[in-house]
C-alpha cells in the first residue's frame, strides 16, 4: 500500500523529535490524511505480515460493547494485553507473575479476569452504550438505523471521547471519532486519529475501519466508497525506527480482497466465520515493542 510507505516517508522526512507518555520518545509529525478506495481491495498491510484475525477479533469485540480482554485472550489476541497488566503490577495481589502468567489467569478464571481484565469505558462501552446528561445511547446502531432511513445526513457520527469517563479508561481512545457518509449509492468512512503509532497501531486500524465500512455497507445494501484516514499527532517510536526502514525498502504486493460471506441480519450478528481474506501476499512478519 502505497498510501502508507508515504505515510511513514513523510514522518521521517518532516517530523521532529518528541518526548511522550511512555518515555519511548517518538518523531512526530501533526495533520495527514490518507484516502483508500475500498472498490480496489481490502487495504491490508503487505510489506509486512498483518494478523488478520486480531484485526476481526478486535472489531466484532468492540462491536459487541465489551470491555474485558478475556474474550480477546480466549481466542489468542494479545494486542491489548499490556495495560491490565502494568495496572495489576500495582495491587496488592501481584506476586511476580509474568504476562504471559498473568494472561493464563484471565484465560482460566472468570473472577480473575472480571476483577483485573476490564481497560474500563474504552471503544465498546462508548460506541454501544454512551451515558450523558442520564441517557445511554447505542450510537452504532442508531447510526446504523439512520443511514438507512436519512442517508444524505450529516450526522452519521460515533464518537469514542467521553471527556468525562477518560481517566477510568486504561488508555483514553485513539481513533476517536468516525463519520459516514453515502453518496451516489456508495458507503464512504472518515476516521478521526488524535494520536497514531504507525509502525504497530496505524496498519490495524485502516483495516479494521475499511472493514467496519464493508460489514454496514452490506447491512445498509450500499455499494463501497472510500476510507479516508485522518490523523492528528502521527508519530513513530524511536525503537521502530529500523522496523519502519524495512517496511520502506519493501515493494508492495497486489492488495487482497476480503469476502463477507453473507449479508448479517445486523451487525450483532456477524462472526468470525463470515469473512475470508483473498489473494494476500506480504513480505515477513516485522515485531516490534508496545509502549504502554
Amino acid at each position: 500500500m502505497k498510501q502508507y510507505l508515504d505515510f511513514v516517508k513523510h514522518i521521517l522526512d518532516n517530523g521532529y523529535t518528541k518526548e511522550d507518555r511512555t518515555k519511548t520518545g517518538t518523531i512526530s509529525t501533526f495533520g495527514y490524511q490518507m484516502r483508500f478506495d475500498l472498490n480496489e481491495g481490502f487495504p491490508l498491510l503487505t510489506t509486512k505480515k498483518m494478523h488478520l484475525k486480531s484485526v476481526i477479533h478486535e472489531l466484532l469485540w468492540f462491536i459487541s460493547g465489551d470491555t474485558n480482554i478475556r474474550y480477546l485472550v480466549q481466542r489468542d489476541v494479545r494486542i491489548w494485553n499490556e495495560w491490565p497488566y502494568q495496572k495489576f503490577k500495582k495491587t496488592k495481589e501481584y506476586n511476580n507473575e509474568t504476562i504471559e502468567e498473568f494472561i493464563q489467569k484471565i484465560k482460566d478464571d472468570e473472577s480473575f479476569a472480571l476483577k483485573y481484565g476490564d481497560l474500563g469505558p474504552i471503544y465498546g462501552r462508548q460506541w454501544r452504550n454512551f451515558v450523558g446528561e442520564g441517557k445511554k445511547i447505542d450510537q452504532l446502531a442508531w447510526v446504523i438505523n439512520e443511514i438507512k432511513r436519512n442517508p444524505d445526513s450529516r450526522r452519521l457520527v460515533v464518537s469514542s471521547w467521553q471527556a468525562a469517563n477518560i481517566e477510568e479508561m486504561a488508555l483514553p481512545p485513539c481513533h476517536l471519532m468516525f463519520q459516514f457518509y453515502v453518496s451516489g449509492g456508495k458507503l464512504s468512512c472518515q476516521l478521526y486519529q488524535r494520536s497514531a503509532d504507525a509502525f504497530l497501531g496505524v496498519p490495524f486500524n485502516i483495516a479494521s475501519y475499511s472493514l467496519l465500512t464493508m460489514m454496514i455497507a452490506k447491512i445498509c445494501d450500499l455499494k463501497l466508497g472510500e476510507f479516508i484516514h485522518t490523523i492528528g499527532d502521527a508519530h513513530i517510536y524511536l525503537n521502530h525506527l529500523e522496523q519502519v526502514k524495512l517496511q520502506l525498502s519493501r515493494d508492495p504486493k497486489k492488495i487482497p480482497k476480503m469476502i463477507i460471506k453473507r449479508k448479517a441480519k445486523s451487525i450483532d450478528d456477524y462472526k468470525y466465520e463470515d469473512f475470508e481474506l483473498v489473494d494476500y501476499e506480504s513480505h515477513p512478519t516485522i515485531k516490534g515493542e508496545v509502549s504502554v
